[in-house]
């Protein structure tokens, strides 16, 4: 990810260098893998706030920043000369390999000094421009957070940015307007390295907000944080929100640069993705043509490559798969070329050819490719990145889901986990892949296994505060886990939160929203709640009828069940529970006190 683009520049110390935080390789973060994978900066460019927080301005005083850095009882750090000096040091201590450890002791120091000179500080000048010790104590809380996040601990980098953020006034002149922003953007991206995306991209707006304020609303810098926040609701999947900021980065950039300039194609190349995930091919392949002209124009090979298999995955959803076969092969010849058999990005394509074969049919083919795609991601390079290995035995692993070889396909997930799981930042990427373990254990039988694997990722999506429709699947999922181990009531609980999820993010018309109806139906029939399930059974039927239509094979079943439950209504003495007979696998086997009760015949659902 590019660093973003400032206001004007942050007042930093007397001939200090510039920070440049590095650990040893083990704990170094590695370049993002796609436009839209976000990395805290290293360098104090930027943060914001938790969305609640008041926009109201503390004083720079003592007691704000207790929470914020750790006390250290020195009466010399009331000393106005120390802080800079301190701050020198860290950097020095940086520079000179001596590490972040004795980096952070100086920028802690730092950062307490500059504190205790804001809060024996004059009042500002109503209307003055002077920054004095205020924009000093911005400056060290963000490289104390750069160095927090150096080491890997995100979660300390939290506190200090969040003070940062309320010492800088943007009314007081740019130099404020810049440290405010920073500090926004700074916090954004460690709040995304920590998986929470709401807050982070409610900071990256504030931060906007603040650059309009300050620069106007076409200037080019503008256009770079509008992007960076468009990939940023990519990723949250919120692609309406993503198309109109890279719409308005478009024009910034169309009136500041020339034709088909590189910042063109890369706003091009993100409106290609949102096109895509939208369903938009047809518009998706045409910003990838002219960001590829842009990119052939300006002689930039290795991009034009990637643009390539961008327009051959283009290809494969409009099922033109010999042009997919084109663009793809033409990638792989630049890609081979110029970096070499053995690198990740032709892994990559030879990855996306193993799909498309095997969409095609010509499973030998799609094999073949697959085990030249793992011949590579075994046997990495230097300067590959987990990411981009995880990232490609994920995908592997969908294809050899896709032909009936699960217990392949979980092996390589199982190792794409491994290898993200001493990441930071990567837990929501870890729940992902163990949904997708769970639904294969699942399809197995293994249903405890599923339910682990399921549980394992609801912990984290919930500590990382997830409440997309993603979780709701997943709930579903793991409620259906728990019907098989005859786990009614933790089913029904894990039902019921999937429901209140998916209606706010999808509605109660949406596919997934109305099996998990469904399901809940038939788990509160077998808890003998039968008015419960009499209630979201008829509910079920009146939006199918009204407005999905009854052509649905689901109807005639729902309209059957109804009709069983009425029928049973009110007859509770002698009443067995039927609508779980969907959702029970005949070969699940309940627990011996239960097992002369029930059969539970027949198999019905959906993920």
């Amino acid at each position: 990810m590019p660093t973003m683009p400032g206001l004007v520049s942050v007042k930093t110390p007397a001939n200090a260098p510039p920070l440049r935080v590095s650990v040893p390789d083990t704990q170094q973060q590695q370049p993002p893998r796609t436009p839209m994978k976000k990395t805290p900066s290293s360098t104090p460019s930027r943060s914001k706030p938790s969305p609640g927080r008041s926009a109201k301005k503390d004083s720079p005083g003592v007691s704000s920043a207790a929470a914020a850095v750790p006390v250290v009882d020195d009466p010399s750090l009331d000393n106005p000369d120390l802080g800079p000096f301190l701050l020198k040091l860290a950097r020095d201590a940086i520079a000179s390999g001596e590490g972040p450890n004795k980096a952070l002791d100086y920028a802690i120091r730092a950062t307490k000094s500059f504190e205790r000179c804001c809060a024996a500080a004059a009042p500002p000048v109503p209307g003055g421009s002077d920054g004095g010790p205020v924009l000093d104590l911005a400056m060290s809380l963000h490289v104390l957070a750069a160095i927090y996040c150096s080491l890997g601990r995100f979660d300390e980098a939290v506190p200090p940015l969040e003070r940062a953020i309320k010492v800088p006034d943007p009314e007081r002149g740019p130099d404020h307007s810049l440290a405010a922003f920073s500090g926004h953007m700074q916090l954004g991206d460690t709040l995304s390295m920590l998986g929470q995306i709401d807050r982070s991209i409610a900071c990256y707006e504030e931060g906007l907000k603040i650059q309009i304020q300050t620069l106007g609303e076409t200037d080019p810098r503008v256009g770079e944080t509008c992007r960076y926040l468009a990939e940023a609701y990519v990723q949250a999947m919120q692609f309406n929100k993503a198309e109109e900021l890279c719409k308005k980065t478009l024009e910034i950039h169309r009136a500041h640069s020339e034709p088909a300039s590189l910042e063109e194609a890369a706003d091009r190349r993100l409106m290609a993705i949102i096109c895509e995930a939208k369903g938009d091919y047809e518009n998706a392949l045409e910003h990838l043509v002219l960001a590829s002209m842009a990119m052939i124009a300006s002689g930039q090979e290795s991009e034009v490559a990637s643009i390539d298999v961008s327009i051959g995955n283009i290809y494969m959803s409009l099922c033109r798969f010999d042009e997919a076969v084109f663009s793809y092969q033409k990638a792989l010849t630049v890609f081979k070329s110029s970096k070499g058999e053995t690198h990740p990005t032709v892994a990559s394509v030879f990855v996306r050819l193993a799909e498309l074969y095997h969409r095609t049919g010509k499973l030998r083919e799609s094999k073949s490719y697959c085990e030249n795609a793992l011949r590579i991601y075994n046997k990495p390079v230097p300067g590959t990145t987990v990411e981009e290995i995880a990232g490609g035995l994920t995908e592997i692993s969908a294809i050899y889901e896709s032909v009936d070889e699960p217990e392949e396909a979980l092996k390589l997930l199982q190792k794409s986990m491994k290898l993200l799981e001493d990441k930071p930042g990567q837990q929501s990427a870890i729940a992902g892949l163990e949904a997708r373990m769970g639904v294969m254990y699942y399809t197995l039988g293994r249903y405890e296994d599923a339910r682990n694997a399921f549980e394992s990722a609801v912990t984290k999506l919930r500590a990382a505060g997830e409440k997309s429709a993603f979780f709701g699947v997943v709930l579903n999922q793991m409620g259906l886990a728990c019907v098989q181990l005859f786990k009614i009531d933790e089913a029904g609980e894990l039902f019921e939160e999937a429901r209140g999820i998916l209606e706010q993010e999808r509605g109660p018309c949406d596919q997934d929203t109305l099996g998990v109806y469904s399901n809940l139906a038939a788990t509160y029939d077998a808890m003998g709640r039968i008015e419960d399930a009499i209630e979201i059974l008829e509910q079920v039927l009146k939006l199918r009828e009204e407005k999905l239509g009854t052509a649905n094979p689901d109807f005639e079943d729902e309209k059957k069940r109804l009709a069983e439950l009425l029928k049973e209504a009110g007859r509770s003495r002698n009443y067995k529970a039927k609508s779980l007979q969907n959702l029970i696998d005949p070969n699940a086997r309940p627990p011996k006190k239960e097992a002369s009760g029930k059969k539970w015949p027949g198999l019905g659902f959906k993920f």
